[in-house]
C-alpha cells in the first residue's frame, strides 16, 4: 500500500501538533516550516483535518491551529481511512474496464490486504506515533525553523 503525498501530509501536521506544549498554538506556516512541506498543500490538509474535528484552527491573537482530545485519541487506521477514501486499490473497472474483472481473484486478494493494512494501522493512535524517540525529533524540527532558532 502507498498512501497518497496529501495522507502523508496531513499525518506529519497532526504528529507535529500533538507533541505542541499544553496550550501551545502553532500557525499552519509553523508546521509547514517544521515539517518541510509547502504552505498551500499544509494548508489544505490543515482545512480537511479540521473538517474531521481532529485539530482546531483559532482567529486572532493568540490563536493557531492545536490538536484536539478526538485527534489525540484517533487511530491512525481511521485516520488514513478518512484520508484516502474506501477506494480500492486497483481500478478494474474506469474508463478501459479490465477484461478479467468477471473472474478475477486479485481484486478480492487486493481488497482482503487493504483491510489488513488498516486493521493493523487501527492498533496505533496518534499519541502512539509520537512517543519517544519521534515526539522530542518533531520539537527539534520546530527550533530548527527560520522563525524559531534557539539561542
Amino acid at each position: 500500500m502507498r498512501l497518497t503525498k496529501f495522507t502523508d501530509l496531513a499525518l506529519r501536521t497532526v504528529m507535529r501538533l500533538a507533541v505542541s506544549e499544553e496550550g501551545e498554538a502553532l500557525t499552519t506556516r509553523e508546521v509547514a516550516e517544521a515539517i518541510a512541506a509547502p504552505y498551500t498543500h499544509t494548508a489544505k490538509a490543515v482545512a480537511r483535518l479540521q473538517h474531521l474535528g481532529v485539530l482546531e484552527a483559532r482567529r486572532g491573537r493568540g490563536g493557531g491551529l492545536v490538536l484536539t482530545g478526538f485527534g489525540l485519541r484517533a487511530s491512525v487506521g481511521w485516520l488514513v481511512r478518512a484520508l484516502e477514501g474506501d477506494e480500492e486499490v486497483v481500478a478494474c473497472e474506469g474508463d478501459t474496464p479490465c477484461p478479467l474483472r468477471a473472474a478475477c481473484r486479485l481484486r478480492g486478494a487486493l481488497r482482503t490486504a487493504q483491510q489488513a493494512f488498516y486493521a493493523a494501522l487501527d492498533e496505533f493512535t496518534v499519541r502512539d506515533l509520537v512517543a519517544s524517540p519521534t515526539g522530542p525529533v518533531l520539537v527539534g524540527l520546530s527550533l530548527r525553523t527560520p522563525d524559531r532558532r534557539p539561542g
